[in-house]
């Protein structure tokens, strides 16, 4: 338990996501990032040379391609949200909620980096 601290809560909004993957674009335009297929510093350094394939290819949709070029470490997830309603107006839908699931699910695949530069941090 926190006693005697503040919590803290950060406004995703005001962050910065900033890649950590190799990618390529595809014939079609859509990203194809390229996900390692071992982290372990042992593994990649006996295994992952001998192997045909060291990454996994994981296709990105015409949505998830438009976020991931957008994720430089400078554009906060505001203005990606923004340019993503501008740019696929009819199917952005619900633009905040997809693009907030996408960034977290990157992040925690360890894909992204979610930067707090600039941000204000507000105390409860």
């Amino acid at each position: 338990m926190m006693r005697g601290r503040k919590r803290q809560s950060i406004n995703l909004l005001e962050l910065t996501p900033e890649q950590r993957a190799p990618w390529e674009t595809a014939e079609n335009g859509s990203v194809v990032v390229l996900v390692p297929k071992f982290h372990h510093e042992l593994l990649v350094k006996w295994l992952v040379p001998h192997l045909k394939y060291p990454h996994v290819r994981v296709k990105l949709d015409k949505l998830g391609s438009f976020v991931w070029k957008q994720c430089d470490g400078r554009t906060t997830v505001a203005e990606i949200t923004a340019r993503l309603q501008a740019e696929f107006a009819d199917s952005a839908g619900s633009a905040e909620d997809r693009i907030r699931t996408f960034l977290l699910m990157l992040e925690k695949s360890d894909l992204i980096n979610l930067n707090a530069h600039e941000t204000k941090i507000t105390q409860q």
